[in-house]
């Protein structure tokens, strides 16, 4: 497959995304149509991970932009989605499935030096009981969702704190994740 052709399939699956986000900030899906199939700058993903409770989120504390949630960029080749979670397992070892709608679309910059580009929120519910393997010099921690946390992102705890209450009001999301039937006698 060509390298246009692939950078055409992101772009629409992540127009897809956008038109299902529960939440769209800045204007994103304008922002995508303008920039059309070939955005200047990678489209970044991060991945929203509460508890059960929904009382926690899972953080990682960047170098210079302190604590966000884990995320980066969409490699080529990849959708939206199948990055998400990647860079989720990266950061920090945990496999979770993605609640099927996406929570949010934004246009920012990821960098003060940087120029804005498409970001996509994703949202999954994990086992805060689980042991997380965070990468190095990026350490990773669930934090309290009735706590502030210093984040590069100003309004990203507010909006945190907002789609899990939308979660809770809303009942049990699903995931894009179909359950697997298991082999008898197989766990």
């Amino acid at each position: 497959m060509k390298h246009d052709d692939v950078q055409r399939q992101l772009v629409q699956a992540a127009a897809e995304d956008i038109r299902a986000a529960r939440v769209e900030f800045d204007e994103a899906a304008r922002w995508l149509a303008e920039a059309g199939d070939a955005p200047t700058e990678p489209v970044a993903v991060e991945v929203w991970v509460y508890d059960t409770d929904l009382a926690h989120v899972l953080l990682v504390c960047h170098r210079w932009r302190r604590w966000v949630p884990p995320g980066g960029k969409v490699e080529l080749g990849e959708t939206p989605r199948k990055a998400a979670r990647r860079e989720l397992f990266e950061e920090t070892g945990l496999h979770v499935a993605l609640l099927a709608r996406a929570a949010a679309a934004s246009v920012r910059s990821y960098h003060p030096d940087w120029p804005a580009t498409l970001g996509l929120s994703y949202a999954a519910i994990g086992d805060i009981a689980a042991p997380l393997a965070a990468e190095q010099g990026q350490p990773a921690a669930w934090v309290p969702l009735d706590r502030d946390w210093d984040s590069y992102f100003p309004d990203d705890p507010d909006r945190i704190r907002r789609h899990a209450q939308w979660l809770a009001s809303s009942g049990r999301p699903e995931t894009d994740r179909r359950p697997r039937r298991l082999a008898r006698g197989r766990d």
